[in-house]
C-alpha cells in the first residue's frame, strides 16, 4: 500500500482524523505515490491553536535570529535540491530541468528574506513638534496562512513561507492535494532547523479545510494561488472573515511578434513560453498576435519547433514537455481545441494523440498550434492551462494593444521587436502586472514582487520581495513627547 501522508502540528507529524483519503498520482506513468488525507475543520482549528499559540514567542524573537533559520534553510534545500526536483517531477509531471528551475526560484526567496532585518525597517523624524517624536514601525501580523497550487507545488509555497517567517508571523502551510509530497520534503527539511513548535505547520485537504482557514477568526492573513474562479472564491470570502488576502488567479497571456523580431530567437522562446510545464503555469503565453508581415515569418518556424519538441517522461533528461497533471485535464484541453476548431480557427499543429512509448498510461497530449484565431472567440478567451498556441492577427501594434488590453486577465505581456519605440509604447500602455520585451516568460526575480492584474490578482500587495514584506506586517506610528524635565541628569 502506497505511504499515507500526515498533517504536521506543533512540531510533531501527526495523522488526520479525516475520513477520505485521495491518490496522488504521477501523471506520466498513473502510478499512485502516495495518499493524502481531506483534512476536516477539526484538524485545520488543532493547526491554528498550535500556531496561536507558538506566535508571542516567535515574534519577539530578534529579527537577526530568525533569519538564522532561514540561512540553514537555504543550505539544507542545496543539499536535497535534487531529491525536490525528482519528487517535483514525480508527483507533478514536468521535466527535471524544468523543476529545478523551480526550485532555483523558491532558494532565491529564501535568500532575499534574510535581508529582513533591513526589508523590514520602519522610520523616524525628531521633532514633528516642538520635543515630539514620531515613528513608525512594522509589526507582525499573527498567524498566517498559504494555500498553494499544484503547478509549482516548490517554489510557490516559497513566494510567501520565508517572508512570513523572517517577519515574526506562525505559518500554516495547505499543499495541493494533488501534488502534496513536495511541501511535505520541505517540513521534513524544515524539522532539522530545530525552529521553535508550531512556527511552521503543515495540514493536507481539499476544498473543506481552505475554507476552514478562511474562516478561521485566529487566522489573519491568506495566500493563495490557483485559477481566477478559486481565487475570486477565496478573496471574497477571506475578506468577508476580515483577513488580509492575496490572491493569484489564472491568466491568458499574450505575446505579441514584430515583424522586425529576431526569427531563431524570438521563434525559440516563444515555444518555451507556450509549452513549458505544458502550458500549465500562469506566465505562460497562450494568444500569440503576429502584426502585419509577422504571420508569414513565424508561422512555419512555429509549427516546425512544436512538431519537433520532444514530450515525455520528466526524468529523461532529454524530455522537453511532460504530461498534463490529470485524465480530466488532458479532455478538456482537447475539448477546447475542438471548440477552437468550431469556433473557425484552423488547426495547423494537432497534439491530441500522443503515443508515449512505455508511458501509454500517462496524461499526454503533444504541442497543439491553432492559427486565424478570433480574439473574440471563446478559444481567445478561456484559460486553456495546456500545451495549446492560439495565433492571431493584427495589421498594426495599435489594433495589437486592443487585443491585449481587451481581455479580462492581466497577468503577464510580451513584445518581441527590435524596436525601441514599439517596446517603449507596449511597456507603457499593455494592461498587464508582468511585462517582457523580447521576453517570453516575464517572472520577476525574487526581490520584485509577482505582479498581476484585472481578473489574475485579488489584493493590493503581491507575493516575493518588499511586497510580501508589506503583506506580513502591520504598521504602528508611534507619537511621544518626553520634556526636558523628565530627563535625569547626571
Amino acid at each position: 500500500m502506497s505511504k499515507k501522508l500526515m498533517n504536521y502540528v506543533n512540531g510533531a507529524w501527526i495523522e488526520s482524523t479525516a475520513t477520505e483519503y485521495q491518490n496522488v498520482i504521477n501523471p506520466a506513468t498513473a502510478e499512485v505515490l502516495s495518499r493524502v488525507p481531506l483534512s476536516p475543520a477539526k484538524d485545520v482549528d488543532s493547526v491554528v491553536q498550535a500556531a496561536s499559540t507558538a506566535f508571542d514567542a516567535w515574534r519577539r524573537t530578534p529579527a537577526t535570529t530568525r533569519i538564522q533559520y532561514l540561512f540553514k534553510l537555504k543550505d539544507f534545500m542545496e543539499v536535497r535540491f535534487e531529491d525536490f526536483a525528482r519528487t517535483i517531477v514525480l508527483e507533478n509531471g514536468k521535466t527535471i530541468q524544468e523543476a529545478r528551475g523551480e526550485m532555483r526560484r523558491a532558494i532565491e526567496n529564501v535568500e532575499t528574506a534574510c535581508g529582513i532585518p533591513v526589508l523590514m525597517q520602519g522610520y523616524l523624524n525628531e521633532d514633528i513638534a516642538s520635543g515630539i517624536d514620531e515613528m513608525m514601525i512594522r509589526q507582525p501580523l499573527g498567524v498566517v496562512a498559504i494555500i498553494a497550487p499544484f503547478n509549482f507545488p516548490g517554489m510557490i509555497p516559497f513566494w510567501f513561507l520565508p517572508y512570513a517567517l523572517a517577519t515574526g508571523n506562525t505559518v500554516i502551510i495547505k499543499p495541493s492535494e494533488r501534488c502534496p509530497m513536495t511541501m511535505h520534503l520541505a517540513v521534513e527539511i524544515m524539522e532539522q532547523l530545530d525552529l521553535p513548535d508550531g512556527v511552521v505547520n503543515l495540514v493536507n485537504g481539499g476544498p473543506d479545510a481552505v475554507n476552514a482557514l478562511l474562516d478561521h477568526p485566529t487566522v489573519k492573513a491568506i495566500s493563495f494561488v490557483g485559477s481566477t474562479p478559486v481565487a475570486r472564491h477565496v478573496y471574497s470570502r477571506g475578506a468577508a472573515s476580515g483577513k488580509r488576502v492575496q490572491a493569484q488567479g489564472g491568466a491568458k497571456n499574450p505575446l505579441v511578434l514584430m515583424p522586425d523580431a529576431d526569427v531563431e530567437m524570438t521563434t525559440r522562446i516563444v515555444t518555451d513560453s507556450v509549452f513549458g510545464n505544458a502550458g500549465q503555469r500562469c506566465l505562460a503565453a497562450a494568444n500569440i498576435i503576429m502584426v502585419g508581415a509577422a504571420q508569414g515569418i513565424f508561422i512555419p518556424a512555429l509549427q516546425e519547433a512544436a512538431v519537433e519538441r520532444v514530450v515525455g517522461y520528466g526524468l529523461d533528461e532529454n524530455t522537453q514537455m511532460g504530461p498534463v497533471i490529470t485524465p480530466q485535464s488532458k479532455e478538456r484541453i482537447t475539448g477546447l481545441i475542438q471548440k477552437g476548431i468550431q469556433e473557425g480557427a484552423d488547426l495547423v499543429v494537432d497534439g491530441r494523440q500522443a503515443a508515449i512509448a512505455g508511458y501509454e498510461q500517462g496524461n499526454y497530449l503533444l504541442p497543439s498550434i491553432l492559427k486565424n484565431v478570433s480574439p473574440k472567440s471563446e478559444i481567445a478567451r478561456t484559460e486553456i492551462f495546456g500545451p495549446v498556441m492560439s495565433v492571431m492577427h493584427a495589421e498594426t501594434l495599435g489594433e495589437a494593444l486592443q487585443t491585449v488590453n481587451g481581455g479580462a486577465y492581466g497577468n503577464m505581456a510580451c513584445i518581441f521587436t527590435n524596436s525601441g519605440g514599439a517596446a517603449r509604447r507596449f511597456r507603457n500602455e499593455a494592461m498587464a502586472g508582468n511585462i517582457g520585451v523580447n521576453i517570453g516568460v516575464a517572472a520577476p526575480m525574487a526581490f520584485f514582487p509577482f505582479s498581476g492584474w484585472k481578473d489574475s490578482f485579488f489584493g493590493t500587495l503581491h507575493g516575493q520581495g518588499q511586497h510580501a514584506v508589506e503583506f506580513y506586517t502591520q504598521t504602528k506610528v508611534v507619537i511621544e513627547r518626553w520634556l526636558k524635565e523628565w530627563a535625569r541628569e547626571f
